[in-house]
């Protein structure tokens, strides 16, 4: 398992999965998608957020969003090894870790972009964009598919779900992407959000995390 640090320079890709969870279907009255429904975020996006950190990081609010974003709280998968053409039963031995992170979205851009067809790609990969806490080994995360995610805004619980509600778990997104494309070591895969995502504006201050204290992560957001 990389120390944060190696992990944020080595990482060469981001993969997202969005509608991942299946409370989202139920309030949205949605089908089951027939596959995951897969993104990139660029690693520039990436925000180091230090375990206890007295002065949070600042999530930073592009002026093209007009001052608002959405948060989105989810469990991240980080690769181990390389891979490629894995089946489901293979997929969770290629996982080096996990962690928790922020996936914010810029999603006034996002609805506009989804009827059309177009990448959600400026949407989503704005710097700061992807907050990431310390790294989590296998063993400090034994079960995966039953852990919960959470997430507070202002001191409000706005999302709470475990990702046994997942609608593809996790070694279905990593069978399913590395169909696609070769996952590389240390490459970080989100496995969707909660339903409760919402918007967040400068002077919020945002708090979520993994089961009953297992890692935790606060930001403030604050306009570019």
């Amino acid at each position: 398992m990389p120390t944060t640090t190696k992990f944020f320079q080595s990482t060469r890709k981001i993969i997202g999965a969005g509608v991942n969870y299946k409370e989202i279907l139920r309030l949205t009255n949605a089908p089951k998608p027939d596959a995951p429904v897969i993104f990139f975020k660029p690693i520039s996006s990436l925000l180091d957020v230090p375990a206890d950190s007295p002065c949070p990081p600042t999530i930073r609010i592009p002026r093209v969003f007009g001052g608002v974003i959405n948060f989105e709280a989810e469990l991240g998968v980080i690769i181990g090894r390389r891979c490629s053409n894995v089946s489901t039963d293979q997929a969770m031995s290629y996982v080096g870790g996990y962690c928790l992170a922020l996936d914010m979205t810029g999603m006034d851009f996002i609805l506009d972009a989804r009827p059309k067809g177009l990448p959600w790609c400026l949407g989503k990969g704005f710097d700061t964009s992807t907050p990431v806490s310390g790294l989590l080994t296998r063993a400090e995360l034994p079960h995966p598919d039953d852990v919960r995610v959470w997430c507070d805004v202002n001191g409000v619980r706005k999302q709470d779900d475990s990702t046994r509600n997942l609608i593809f778990p996790i070694a279905e997104l990593i069978a399913y992407v590395s169909r696609y494309m070769t996952l590389e070591e240390n490459d970080l895969l989100l496995t969707g959000t909660p339903a409760g995502a919402g918007p967040v504006r400068h002077g919020d201050v945002i708090e979520c995390g993994l089961g009953d204290g297992l890692v935790t992560m606060r930001c403030s957001v604050a306009d570019e």
